[in-house]
């Protein structure tokens, strides 16, 4: 048998070492290394942002992480392994909690309770008492899927080339690792959780189960499981109390899972009298649309432009993000996730919420036109900031954090996709945009998100800019309510089925609906 060649890679500054196959890419080691190296692009070299210095006899070579082949024992320095993630964790602050009543186990009293909410990007647990099933302690992580897609499209595609096993295993791990912390800063052991309620997007729930993400690649983009579960969660490599259980919400339809159900749940859609807009922005975008009495929901392909993915210096709410950007006496200001403690801090990137405004900043200072298109530049403010950036105009927060032209076209995609579905949704249900009452707005996007921005671009009607309410941690919250009532488990199943899916696609408008929605308001 023939011997595989080993080489020994060092990643600084963390001084680990690893002894990685012969021809395997640097990506792939720092993956099996456990260093969960963000790839958003899936490694198709796209993206640019696994970028490392290699140390060569000349110095530092800085390469693509996704393209570059072990093939010597090499040095290698991570780069912004210092940033730190600002993870949404709870809700508003408005929920009404039921008096505690977990799902009976037999011949088992309930110990602590423990929910999870699944994301695209991160992953947030909470442990809970069962005895008012206050909250304990939570705990939080990147996702560590990010290391093969920065979107479910590329995991699911991932899963097909390569199968889930790699996908399953990290999440699991991680899910068990945020139960250990959790239970070590309440002075616990995972041993007492007997229940653990779990929701996330139809992706993240069938790769944590381990189910077929085939079906979610193909038109009608159905779910293979759309039930809620409840298994043993030792059998799914989650350890617990031997006898505990796992519930899952349901899926409902294309893209729209178990996470959605949780909103549903954390508003108490099933009593909203008045018409009621729930919008979760995430690495995709999901709609809930109606009152108690009807509700539609879709999913739109909003793409994770607006979580820094697809975007040249994009990035998550992490230190050293642009976060916020405003107009101060004519000029451009901006703020930068991590200043407050380090002043000097110098920004890396943009998150979603300062791309937000920067865009709407840029189309109120002309710096845009309605199309989307950069303008001359002697027009703007200050014309020094008008760079050339791979032969397109960009317009430069710094010598290296900038947005360039096509940047602008990815959020014009992402918010034409979002925008469409609530015009379609309205017209579904005889509404116009104005007859809408509030707007609920889930996931950490929507928490830090300015309405004034969201609105001057299109993302949402302006008419409902004064009726947005952030939610908070929308699907967690209703993992709480779940895992910790019987009653409020089988009222998210309830509201699930009676919920109406709209396949936007489907629609013979949708085409022109979303193209008219591209542009900007003059």
């Amino acid at each position: 048998m023939e011997q595989k060649i080993m080489h020994e890679l060092t990643f600084l500054p963390l001084g680990k070492k690893f002894l990685a196959k012969d021809g395997m890419t640097l990506l792939e080691a720092q993956i099996q290394a456990g260093l969960k190296p963000d790839a958003p692009c899936g490694g198709k070299g796209t993206c640019g942002k696994c970028l490392v210095d290699v140390h060569t006899g000349q110095g530092l070579e800085r390469v693509k992480a996704c393209k570059t082949l072990v093939d010597k024992d090499m040095t290698i320095t991570l780069l912004h392994t210092g940033q730190t993630s600002e993870i949404l964790t709870l809700g508003s602050g408005s929920e009404d909690w039921p008096p505690v009543d977990p799902l009976p186990i037999p011949g088992l009293k309930p110990g602590l309770l423990a929910a999870c909410d699944l994301g695209s990007t991160s992953i947030v647990v909470y442990l809970l008492n069962s005895k008012d099933g206050a909250l304990l302690a939570t705990a939080s992580a990147l996702n560590p899927q990010t290391s093969f897609s920065a979107d479910v499209i590329g995991r699911i595609d991932y899963a097909k080339k390569n199968g889930p096993k790699a996908l399953t295993t990290s999440v699991r791990a991680t899910i068990q690792e945020l139960l250990q912390s959790a239970c070590q800063k309440a002075k616990a052991l995972p041993e007492q959780i007997t229940h653990l309620c779990l929701v996330g997007n139809c992706c993240m729930h069938h790769l944590f189960f381990g189910i077929s993400t085939d079906s979610l690649a193909v038109i009608p983009y159905s779910p293979a499981v759309t039930d809620a579960m409840v298994v043993s969660a030792s059998e799914y490599g989650i350890s617990i109390h031997p006898q505990g259980v796992i519930q899952a919400l349901p899926n409902m339809a294309g893209f729209v899972g178990a996470d959605t159900v949780g909103c549903l749940s954390a508003a108490r859609f099933d009593q909203q009298t008045d018409m009621t807009l729930l919008l979760d922005i995430g690495t995709n975008g999901e709609l809930v649309l109606g009152t108690k009495d009807r509700r539609l929901t879709c999913s739109t392909a909003a793409g994770p432009a607006l979580e820094g993915a697809k975007i040249s210096c994009g990035m998550r709410g992490a230190t050293g993000a642009i976060d916020h950007v405003w107009i101060q006496e004519g000029t451009i200001s901006y703020s930068v996730i991590g200043r407050d403690s380090d002043p000097t801090l110098s920004p890396c990137g943009v998150c979603g919420s300062g791309l937000i405004d920067a865009i709407s900043v840029f189309l109120n200072l002309g710096i845009l036109d309605e199309t989307g298109c950069f303008t001359e530049e002697e027009n703007w403010p200050d014309p020094s900031a008008c760079i050339q950036l791979e032969k397109m105009k960009a317009y430069a927060f710094t010598d290296g954090v900038s947005i360039t032209q096509k940047d602008v076209r990815e959020v014009q995609l992402a918010k034409a996709a979002i925008a469409a579905g609530i015009q379609l949704m309205c017209e579904q249900l005889d509404i116009t945009a104005s007859q809408i009452q509030q707007v609920l707005i889930a996931g950490a996007f929507g928490n830090y998100m300015n309405p004034e921005s969201a609105c001057r671009i299109g993302l949402i009607p302006s008419v409902l800019k004064n009726r947005i309410l952030p939610m908070g941690n929308g699907a967690g919250t209703g993992a709480r309510l779940c895992v910790g009532n019987q009653g409020e488990f089988e009222r998210a199943k309830k509201m699930a089925a009676e919920t109406e899916f709209l396949e936007l696609a489907s629609l013979e408008e949708f085409q022109d609906t979303f193209v008219d929605e591209l542009g900007f308001e003059a």
